[in-house]
């Protein structure tokens, strides 16, 4: 498994925001280039954290994108969830298309308790916490 290019750089973008006083707006232009992402990407990234409700998007010569809300009721698992969609391991697992073989399948609660460890981890991952590292 691994994470597609689009949460990570929807990570990096939303990082580089957190990094700022609440309420800074930044330019796609400038979140692309401090991402290493391409601007056309990096737009279609951001229009998707708009809809997601993780970010602000604001037009004119001082428009330009800032946080929705605080970093710190931000998780990992926001940013991941709202640009990949659900956290889902597995096809048996709540999120997936199903799978007939759940019942008597020995490694299905291995892929639960996987899945349960990583929306875990992801979740208590603040985006504040992130920005202050960076």
């Amino acid at each position: 498994m691994q994470i597609t290019r689009t949460a990570d750089v929807g990570v990096r973008v939303m990082t580089h925001l957190a990094m700022h006083p609440y309420g800074a707006r930044m330019t796609v232009a400038k979140l692309a280039d401090q991402s290493d992402a391409p601007v056309p990407f990096t737009s279609r990234i951001l229009q998707r954290l708009v809809v997601a409700r993780l970010v602000v998007s604001h037009r004119g010569c001082e428009g330009g994108f800032e946080l929705a809300r605080g970093a710190r009721s931000i998780s990992l698992l926001d940013i991941v969830a709202a640009l990949d969609g659900p956290l889902c391991l597995n096809t048996c697992l709540p999120g997936g298309a199903g799978c007939g073989r759940k019942a008597w399948c020995g490694a299905h609660g291995v892929w639960a308790n996987a899945q349960k460890a990583l929306a875990g981890v992801l979740a208590s991952e603040s985006l504040e916490r992130l920005a202050a590292t960076a």
